[in-house]
């Protein structure tokens, strides 16, 4: 499960990186597109930190980090499909995929957080 979540997590930013690509260059769209390139690297950077915590509140931690990254990344995704939409961009295949792959890490994250807590607390 972890070297699938540090793959996921590399492909989501790749991901992002590529549907990025294909935005149009202007002062508007660049300052959500920098916040999503920031945000959904960061995503696998501090899974893969959590990977190396130096105790379970560290994991734990690093976890919620996780999660406010991802979420993040979720909300410009969000933003930039609804430009898109008004500027009539058709990218909804690219962006879909994307928003999915989005939610499915955030829940996977939430769970790993609830368990972790859980354990934390039965010790």
């Amino acid at each position: 499960m972890t070297n699938d979540l540090k793959q996921r997590t590399k492909k989501f930013a790749l991901d992002c990186w590529i549907l990025c690509s294909k935005l149009p260059k202007t002062r508007e769209y660049n300052a959500y597109v920098n916040k999503l390139i920031r945000s959904s690297s960061s995503v696998g950077a501090n899974y893969r930190a959590s990977q190396r915590a130096k105790s379970s509140a560290d994991f734990l931690n690093k976890l919620k980090i996780v999660e406010e990254e991802i979420d993040e990344s979720d909300y410009f995704l969000e933003l930039l499909f609804e430009v898109c939409q008004m500027e009539k961009l058709n990218l909804e295949a690219v962006f879909q995929p994307l928003m999915k792959e989005a939610k499915e890490l955030t829940a996977i994250i939430v769970a790993a957080i609830k368990t972790t807590k859980s354990n934390i607390q039965t010790k």
